[in-house]
This record gives C-alpha cells, structure tokens and sequence, in this order.
C-alpha cells in the first residue's frame, strides 16, 4: 500500500480555455460553482475477480489525485479478496494468487483508500466505466459498515461519448482515447497505470470542455452534449462583458428585453448560456433570440440583487418566471368601516386600515382570511350596513357562518370589540389565532380526521406567514434611515485585503450601496453616501417604498453575520408578542414537527 506525492503531469496541466482559469474568480450569486482549476479530482481504478459488485471481490486499487493539472498524490494496493482469481483474470491482469496472499484484505484497505481520496470533502470521483468501479466500492462501504461519502462521479466513457466523435475513434475504451490524446501512460489492466492513463484521457476531455464554455464543477456534472453551431456563435456576445459584479440584460434583435440575471462574474455568467451544460428548455429557446446583452455593474451583491428585482418589474421580460409581477400581489385588509370586514385585495391604500401580505397567491390570502374567520365573528357578506337602518340576515348569518351585526343585532360599538381583537391578531400578537386552530388541530387528529387537520393547519400557516411578512416590513419601513456595513468577500487567492460593503437604506428601499476600499476614512465615505442617496418618502403599508421582494433582500443582508449598523434614525422594532414568535409553524408543509407555542 502506497500514498506518494508528485510534483506535476509534466507540462500538461489543465490545457486550452480550462488553463485560463487557474487565475482567481469568484462564484457567482447565481450558485455558478467551482472553477474546474479549483477542483480537485480522483481518478480511480480497480481490478477485481469478477463483473459482479454482489459476487466478486476486489484485487487491486489505483488512484491519483489531482488538482489544476497537478498530481497531489497516488494510492496503489493490491488486495487479498479472499478468494481464488479466476485463470482469465490472472491472465488479463497479471495478477496471481500469490501475490494477493500476502496484501491486506478489503477492511484494512478501505478505509486508507477513503482517507486518501477525501471523497466527503467535494472530490469529484473520476473512473473510466465509473458506474464498474463506483458499485464495488460502494458495495464494500456497505459490508463494512462505511457510510458512502456520494461525491460527484465523472465517467470518462460517458463524457467522451459526448465529445469525441466515432469520426475521431473506432471506440470510447481506455487504450483508445489514450492513444488518441497522447497520454504517455497507457493502461495495462492494473489499477494504478490505468488511474494514470485515466488522469490524461481526463486532461484531453476538459480541454474540449474548456472550447466549450464549460469551466465549473457545476457546468460538468449537468454537461449533457456540445452545443450547436448557433450557441457557438452567439459566444460572441460575451466578448465586451466585463468581468465584474453586476446585472445583465438579454435583448433580442429588436432591443426588447428577454431576460434579466444576476452575477458576481458578469462575463462568465453570459458565456455560461450558451454552452452545452445549459439544458432549462425555456433558457436554451431564449438564447437562440438572443442578439445583445447589456452589462450593469454594481458595487455589491445586495446592489445586484435589487437592480435586478426592479428591473424585472419593470420590464417584465418574458424569460424570467419569478418577481415580474410584484403589484399584483394579493394582500388582507380589515376595511375601515362601522362594520369592518376581511377583503383580499390588489394594491394597498393610504386609508389607514391594517393590511396583512404580501401572498403568493390569491388562494393563500383566502386561507389565511378564513382562518380569521374560524376565531374573530367578522361579518363575511359585502353589503353596506347602515347604524341603526335595519337590515334583513344574510343567507350566511342564517347559517351561522357569519359575524354580521344584522345576525346579532350588535351596535357598531359592540362589534368593534370584535374588529380590535381581529386587528390585534393581525399587527401585534397573533396568540388568539394560533391557540384556537392548534387546538383545533389537535381536536381533529385525536378524532382520526386527518383531513379537516389539514385544513385547519394550512389556514394557521397562511395566516402566520403573513403576519409575520407583514410585521418584518412594516417595521423596517417605519424606519426613515438605516445606514449599515458588512465585510467584502475578497477575491478568492487574491491575497488582496477586504473593503466593506456599505449600504444606505431609507423606509426599506435600498438608497445607495457602495464598496468602500481598505484604509478609507469610514466617516467620510459614509457622508458622502448618505448625501447623493436616493430620497425616499414614507407611504401607506408594510411595503411603501419599495416591493416586497426588494425589502426582503434588504434584511436578509441585514441579518447576515457581521452585519453592522453605523447609523439609524428612528425606531426599528417589531412586535414583542409578534408572529416571529411562531414562524415555526410556518414549516408544516417540510414536515418539520411544529413544538408548542411559547407561552
């Protein structure tokens, strides 16, 4: 058994367009991945007395781990089965009895194997015929009690089938497109040399990856066939993007926008669409209209995601499924009337009334109502009720499923009574609404009604889940100013000292955002922010100055570690009894268990 250390494969390393990206790049906010220079692969070979994972045992084992071209290590054992080799193995691999006698078994050589490759530590598995090598090992974790680290699995047949055409070779084996990269290692049916061998077919592979477009570990594993000539040529509109933070805009041959994105690596974001690693249908249509692309870059990630969220709503490209509609979000309100009622309604007012949202869909707003109704009597009809005009029971109040004050014959004084504890429900504490349906939950299950329960909680978590949206945007856009600060990410490998991201927020609209460099005067740079920030006003609602979807990327960045508040005017508080207190309720549909509500 050996583990020895090599310094490089000659001159080789990772050739073509992979060489290139040995430099420093950073991943991306769309989860882009790791540079393929980044990655560190082992190639694996095993001989074994059979074709059989559940039948056979293994003989020999050869790896190599490399990163950019480098070899970082080699592992090489052979292995006593415990077995006799067939004559047929003996004679294609030159592996006799007696010299497996004396080797360690499988359960001393299994776990220096997986010591070596640190498959649980992002390696990505390489073996030529992987799903052969793949079920032996996983097959002997099982047996000896190891769990299978299921690292990402390159196949070497496969991905050459995809990139070397039967034009090039009579086949896909080992010694063939050995022979056809010009590997000077060429495999001999023992593991360690056809590790070898494996290692430059997978050099000669990644360079044809490289020449199209695909540069990550994320772009490899959903490699599925070369682009077509089309996408090669559309490569070109990558050309003049920077390589740099920002938001992207694709337009077709008219000028009119197609899709908005985001990235922390503009150019490689746009290349990354028209290579053979991108299989969204949607996407891959879109890229063959596309005639142009529009680079904005920003000065932060936060920056990023809000230009595009506004851009996305404002030009509603016909690509890009989420965020383009945020007006038409439906949203509840308890009506300012004598006799105030539940409403879903589009868009929210300056007419003082509470509203609750916003909800993804109209369906959601209708459960969250009705579970307002199982514990408040609000009157449920749309008609307009005059003080002290009498007025005939609707079909509802004759049913008993309505709270109207022409059921009850209430006064508008005593049917406020039940308007304020609705109210209170729904911006202060939602304590009554979430220990009357929990109850009711419970109630159902002890009875076996399953079903009903379910209802009941789909009702409770609509209703949490907009109560608590509501209160976490309503008081961050009660806040006039809030200026705050976190650490940069430096480039990775850069060895470069990290700035400070420094953002201006005004009623939860972001302001201004700027990257401020190492060693600059902090209050001079965040004056200077404060004073060319966009002016805000304050509105009506949980959301008025900004749309939800941006005030949400604001405090997720707010609450992220390290996050420090340099200025604030104003108050930022939420309810101390609040719906935050029960969000655990809101993982229902994760089969997350729900633990009591605190008391």
């Amino acid at each position: 058994m050996t583990g020895t250390r090599r310094g490089s494969v000659g001159a080789r390393g990772y050739p073509g367009r992979v060489a290139e990206q040995l430099t420093a790049v950073q991943g991306t906010l769309d989860d882009l991945g790791t540079p393929l220079s980044r990655c560190t692969f082992v190639i694996v070979d095993l001989e074994t007395t059979g074709t059989r994972s559940d039948g056979a045992g293994i003989t020999e084992i050869g790896a190599v781990k490399v990163r950019g071209g480098e070899v970082l290590g080699e592992f090489a054992t052979l292995v006593n089965p415990g077995a006799p080799i067939p004559p047929f193995i003996t004679l294609l691999t030159g592996i006799t009895q007696a010299m497996v006698a004396p080797a360690p078994d499988i359960a001393a050589a299994l776990p220096a194997f997986l010591e070596f490759a640190g498959l649980d530590s992002g390696a990505i598995l390489v073996a030529h015929n992987a799903p052969f090598d793949v079920g032996f090992l996983k097959a002997a974790c099982a047996e000896h009690g190891y769990p299978w680290p299921a690292p990402q699995v390159l196949d070497t047949v496969a991905l050459a089938r995809r990139l070397v055409t039967r034009d090039e070779v009579p086949n896909h084996k080992l010694g063939t497109l050995a022979g056809f990269f010009g590997v000077p290692d060429q495999p001999t049916h023992r593991a360690l040399d056809d590790a070898r061998a494996t290692v430059g077919v997978l050099h000669g592979l990644l360079e044809r990856l490289g020449s199209f477009g695909v540069d990550t570990a994320e772009e490899l594993r959903s490699f599925r066939s070369a682009p077509t000539a089309a996408q090669r040529a559309k490569r070109r509109i990558a050309d003049g993007v920077p390589e740099a933070p920002g938001v992207y805009v694709f337009t077709d041959a008219k000028g009119d926008t197609l899709y908005v994105g985001k990235s922390t690596n503009l150019r490689r974001r746009v290349r990354s669409y028209f290579t053979g690693s991108e299989k969204r249908a949607r996407i891959r249509e879109m890229a063959a209209l596309v005639e142009g692309v529009t680079p904005i870059v920003c000065g932060t990630g936060l920056e990023a995601e809000v230009r595009e969220l506004r851009l996305i709503a404002e030009r509603k490209p016909p690509y890009n499924r989420r965020s383009r509609n945020p007006e038409r979000a439906p949203w509840l309100k308890l009506t300012r009337e004598v006799f105030p009622r539940l409403s879903v309604v589009r868009s929210v007012r300056d007419d003082g009334a509470p509203y609750l949202g916003p909800f993804r869909s109209s369906r959601e707003a209708e459960l969250a109502r009705e579970a307002l109704h199982q514990v408040f009597r609000l009157r449920q009809c749309t008609r307009r009720i005059v003080p002290g005009r009498p007025t005939a029971p609707c079909v509802l109040a004759q049913l008993g499923r309505c709270g109207a004050p022409c059921a009850g014959g209430e006064s508008p004084e005593e049917y406020a009574a039940h308007a304020d504890t609705a109210l209170a429900a729904m911006t202060a504490d939602p304590a009554p609404v979430v220990e009357h349906l929990s109850a009711r939950i419970a109630e159902l299950a002890a009875d076996l009604r399953y079903e009903e329960a379910a209802g009941v909680r789909d009702r409770l978590t609509a209703f949490v889940s907009a109560a608590a949206r509501a209160q976490r945007l309503g008081a961050l856009a009660a806040v006039p100013e809030l200026v705050a600060a976190a650490p940069a990410p430096a480039p990775p490998g850069s060895g470069a000292r990290p700035g400070w991201e420094v953002h201006v927020i005004r009623h939860g609209r972001l302001a201004a955002g700027g990257l401020m460099p190492p060693g600059a005067d902090p209050a001079a740079f965040v004056s200077a922010l404060v004073r060319t920030a966009e002016s805000v006003f304050p509105g009506p609602g949980p959301a008025p100055s900004a749309t939800p979807g941006e005030m949400e990327c604001v405090l997720r960045w707010l609450e992220r570690p390290g996050v420090r508040l340099a200025e604030a005017t104003g108050t930022w508080t939420c309810p101390v009894n609040g719906a935050e207190k029960y969000r655990h309720l809101t993982d229902w549909d994760r089969g997350v268990p729900a633990p009591a509500p605190h008391r």
